[in-house]
């Protein structure tokens, strides 16, 4: 039988998840002007554990004072609304544009031309969607429609929550429209059989990779290629493959200050170069080596990870994130194909 997680319970549970310190109360706060938090999606523990280590060195450096930051992680839809309900963020590093968009227009607490505030509209790494499946590959996934087959069990984060479950939904509905020659029609039904092979929703990322990873559910994980590359590293001797389906997305995380926020801490400066700082040669080769794909192509090009070449759709084949949105609102076309699972 099929199970799911209660995906309102995760949330909750990921939007208080934090790697390695507590978040402080606002008032509990010492020397304010040299403290971050923060707050970012389910994949980048590991990359954030590291680049703030290298910031706190480069800060130190510059200024010679020493920084603490604190970092929040979740489904990046969950952590928006986090934000939005008060969740005291100096900075957000999100999965998805749109998350920043809800924030910037439902708290005002982010000016509204943000995206432009920071090269690659504000966006320091991209990634992409692929597939990890177990040792030797025994259910034959190679391309997308392999996961719609009978008996293949997919686990992936929900749409509703989780920034990669969204950049994973347009992946697969740009391969179902690729394959049925933009026939809309043709395009969801193949999408309901996809969705009809979901054991497990989880709320974010991270918690889907345990699913999969940790607990033995399901064939395939469809998860984000920088969570794949991690699942490889943290369990070198279970043999699990990476596959690259033939069409994926651009994914591009964005990353951005809160104004308010930092105004209000005294931290504008220094959340504003611990975002610039991202775009840094050294901070590049970081990205790289926690299989984020750099948007420095110098730094791209010497990039030791394997990054597999696929054709990659950028979410302007939908009209941008304003009306790709409309795909997870209620009734729309994410929940039509899952609503039989």
């Amino acid at each position: 039988m099929k199970f799911r997680l209660n995906v309102a319970i995760a949330a909750a549970l990921a939007i208080l998840s934090l790697a390695g310190t507590m978040v402080l109360p606002q008032e509990a706060r010492a020397d304010q002007s040299d403290h971050l938090l923060n707050v970012s999606y389910d994949a980048t523990r590991e990359f954030y554990v590291a680049y703030n280590q290298l910031f706190a060195e480069h800060w130190k450096k510059q200024t010679g004072r020493t920084v603490t930051i604190d970092q929040s992680h979740g489904g990046s839809g969950a952590q928006a609304r986090a934000v939005i309900d008060g969740l005291d963020a100096d900075v957000v590093t999100l999965g998805l544009a749109s998350d920043v968009n809800a924030i910037a227009e439902k708290s005002k607490e982010i000016a509204p031309d943000w995206e432009k505030r920071l090269p690659h509209d504000s966006s320091p790494y991209t990634s992409t969607i692929v597939f990890v499946v177990r040792k030797g590959n025994p259910k034959n996934i190679r391309d997308w429609d392999d996961v719609t087959k009978p008996g293949v069990a997919i686990v992936t984060p929900n749409p509703k929550t989780s920034s990669a479950a969204r950049w994973g939904f347009l992946a697969a509905y740009a391969s179902a429209l690729d394959r049925a020659h933009n026939n809309e029609p043709a395009a969801e039904n193949w999408l309901k059989k996809l969705y009809h092979n979901v054991a497990v929703f989880d709320a974010g990322s991270r918690a889907a990779t345990n699913t999969f990873a940790d607990r033995g559910v399901g064939d395939v994980l469809i998860a984000w290629e920088n969570e794949a590359l991690f699942v490889q590293r943290a369990h070198p001797n279970d043999g699990y493959v990476i596959v690259t389906p033939s069409i994926s997305i651009l994914a591009q995380p964005p990353v951005a200050w809160v104004d308010a926020n930092v105004a209000k801490h005294g931290t504008s400066a220094l959340a504003k170069e611990y975002l610039t700082y991202l775009y840094s040669p050294t901070a590049q080769r970081l990205v790289c080596e926690n299989g984020y794909r750099p948007v420095d192509a110098t730094v791209l090009a010497a990039c030791r990870t394997h990054f597999t070449h696929t054709e990659l759709i950028s979410v302007a084949r939908f009209g941008g994130w304003k009306s790709a949105q409309a795909y997870f609102a209620d009734h729309g076309l994410f929940d039509r194909v899952s609503e039989s699972n």
